[in-house]
């Protein structure tokens, strides 16, 4: 089950996501924030889209607003705009010196 593990703003109304897959990619709101609900229209609001915060591995909002991991990772997949991170070691091993 993928879940959202990170999240780090990227510009007006777009966010960094970091999926527990290892994977992360740019996701931009613009498109929710035009639907203009009752639930999407404070999102217009830098100061409020700011407010976003990871609950139980979903994107989510004080307002209740939460999006599906799994439905956010596809979409960026879809979209090619998907990367996995690189493998990163902070004890190296002493034959790859």
């Amino acid at each position: 089950m993928i879940k959202i593990i990170a999240i780090s703003a990227a510009g007006e109304s777009r966010l960094e996501l970091t999926f527990s897959d290892g994977s992360h990619g740019i996701w931009s709101a613009a498109a929710l924030i035009a639907r203009d609900t009752s639930l999407t229209r404070p999102l217009a609001d830098p100061a409020y889209f700011a407010r976003a915060f990871i609950e139980s591995g979903a994107l989510a909002w004080p307002n209740g607003l939460e999006l599906s991991p799994h439905a956010l990772h596809l979409r960026l997949e879809e979209a090619g705009q998907l990367a996995l991170r690189a493998a990163r070691s902070d004890n190296p091993r002493p034959w790859d010196a």
